[in-house]
């Protein structure tokens, strides 16, 4: 249940990232966009409503999984500060900043860092908080998370010159229509898979590091420089 909660705020910024006044996205999943459907008014409030439901099932799965008030609020505070203007928020800010310009590869990691990035890491730190991790372990997942959040989006950014719209689910090419600086743009393509695959290995090192290493988050990292959609 607790991990409804990022999947929420991570829908909700779908629907408005789609729409006119940001990527101007027609389809989604395979499927005509929220607002391309039921208008951009009605996107927005849907989007806008995940917000506190994401905070309420924080907040149910907490009390089902009995969890201390604080161990609660610690998992709280990371799904809010990554989804904020401190996160995803502010990383989406950065980025629609970005069109049209040249930017650094640094820059381009810090907004996405900001994005999906810390989304994924804080799923990872939800889970280790609400599992009773140590400090030391909450960390090596927050950098194992960063790494394969940051390689999720350098992925994004090849399959949108590397696959289909029918393959990805999504219109390919609007990177370029948008004017942003990609990473094959500035890695070349096999650079930017390089780069993904980099970012891997330095997770799972995290994780092996603290004995946090499992078959299932090295496979799920894994999974993010393989995936073809």
């Amino acid at each position: 249940m607790l991990a409804c909660a990022p999947e929420l705020i991570h829908a909700y910024s779908l629907v408005h990232d789609d729409l006119p006044c940001m990527d101007d996205d027609d389809m989604r999943r395979g499927h005509p966009t929220v607002h391309k459907v039921y208008g951009a008014r009605t996107a927005i409030l849907a989007g806008v409503a995940m917000i506190p439901l994401s905070a309420r099932v924080v907040r149910d799965s907490g009390r089902a999984m009995q969890l201390a008030d604080q161990a609660t609020a610690k998992v709280l505070d990371a799904l809010l500060e990554a989804s904020g203007a401190g996160g995803m928020i502010g990383g989406q800010l950065r980025d629609l900043a970005g069109e049209g310009l040249l930017l650094s590869l640094d820059e381009r990691e810090a907004i996405h860092l900001a994005k999906t990035g810390a989304i994924i890491a804080a799923c990872v730190q939800m889970g280790a908080v609400a599992a009773g991790c140590d400090a030391a372990g909450v960390a090596a997942l927050e950098r194992y998370g960063r790494s394969v959040g940051l390689a999720f989006q350098i992925m994004d950014d090849v399959l949108d010159v590397t696959s289909t719209t029918k393959a990805l689910g999504k219109t390919t090419g609007r990177d370029a229509v948008l004017g942003k600086s990609t990473y094959p743009a500035l890695l070349g393509v096999d650079g930017a898979r390089r780069r993904a695959e980099t970012l891997i290995e330095d997770g799972l090192q995290s994780l092996a590091h603290h004995k946090l290493l499992t078959q299932e988050l090295s496979q799920v990292a894994n999974f993010m420089v393989t995936r073809t959609s």
